[in-house]
């Protein structure tokens, strides 16, 4: 837990879905624990890569959610990254709190929760005294939630949502937050939601400089 949350954010999903069962843990839940440890052991030269090199010096987001991807109790999850001058700097993996009724509730809901979060981190930064370098950008993969985001008339299959998630409509149309699509090749929050292949997980690795050291 400690290196998840601290060190490793490859870790997070992994580590996440295990400690749900830490209480009453079963034979393959130990079985996933030791590939988390073999995991570990074939990567301990890997790290965060910070570079000398100044980059964009705007927190950026990447941001996922997985419809329904709790399956002991249908719940979706949540991701999000956050980086700065291209290392990451925060990030989380979690079961939404509310049970989305589709896809684009999942998927909006998370868009709300990163943005809540960029915003804390934007403050954060500015009074450590760096100096955000354009408006706070958030990346996503899904181009029907970002339409969503930014057209207030439509509603057909968010008329349910909850009123208090609408609260990102506010940020983006006063150009406080800029939520842009991204290809899901170049989604690093894609590695903390959900089961990926071994080359996408390498992908994501590198989109957030996380190296062989």
């Amino acid at each position: 837990m400690y290196d998840m949350v601290r060190t490793v954010p490859n870790l997070a999903c992994a580590v996440s879905v295990v400690r749900k069962f830490i209480s009453n843990p079963g034979r393959q839940h130990w079985d996933a624990v030791n590939w988390i440890f073999k995991y570990l052991r074939g990567t301990i030269d890997y790290g965060i890569m910070f570079s000398k090199q100044q980059g964009n010096p705007s927190v950026v987001g990447y941001i996922d959610a997985y419809y329904t991807g709790d399956l002991d109790d249908m719940r979706s999850t949540t991701s999000y990254e956050f980086t700065l001058v291209g290392e990451p700097i925060c990030w989380e993996y979690k079961v939404q709190s509310l049970i989305a009724l589709s896809t684009t509730e999942s998927e909006y809901m998370v868009v709300v929760m990163a943005a809540k979060e960029a915003l804390w981190l934007t403050g954060l930064v500015k009074r450590l005294g760096i100096q955000q370098g354009g408006v706070l950008q958030l990346h996503y993969d899904s181009q029907s939630v970002i339409y969503l985001v930014k057209n207030q008339m439509y509603h057909a299959n968010s008329k349910h949502i909850d009123v208090r998630f609408h609260r990102i409509r506010e940020l983006v149309s006063s150009s406080e937050l800029l939520l842009e699509k991204v290809h899901t090749s170049e989604n690093a929050a894609d590695m903390l939601t959900k089961l990926v292949t071994t080359n996408k997980f390498k992908n994501c690795l590198n989109l957030i400089n996380v190296f062989r050291c």
